[in-house]
């Protein structure tokens, strides 16, 4: 059992910058996979960005350059930093964690709202 919470999210203009973070609890194995969804209204949740047990880190294609995954394995949390911030980053972003024991274990938080303004 893991539970994920996010936080960090809020009200930015155009070009600023958020930092999310994700903090999980209960029985967490080590090194689990991470990353970031995000769901914008009105269209199906899309992947932002993962980094696996090891650290190796991948994006979206449109946030290159401006976001940026890591982990923090002793707090057992992960950050997402939001840099440049444009209007169509505006969504609910959740946090994923996975790890395989047998079978694919697939966790989800509840999301925070990251708003950007132009």
């Amino acid at each position: 059992q893991v539970q994920l919470v996010e936080s960090g999210g809020g009200l930015v203009q155009a070009g600023e910058s958020l930092r999310l973070s994700c903090a999980a609890s209960g029985t967490i194995v080590s090194r689990p996979g991470m990353g970031w969804y995000r769901q914008a209204p009105g269209k199906q949740r899309e992947w932002v960005a993962t980094i696996s047990g090891g650290g190796v880190t991948n994006y979206e294609e449109s946030v290159k350059g401006r976001f940026t995954i890591s982990r923090d394995n002793a707090k057992n949390t992960a950050y997402l930093q939001m840099n440049s911030l444009k209007p169509e980053d505006t969504a609910v972003y959740y946090c994923n964690l996975q790890y395989y024991s047998g079978r694919w274990n697939n966790y989800w938080g509840q999301g925070t709202q990251v708003t950007v303004s132009s």
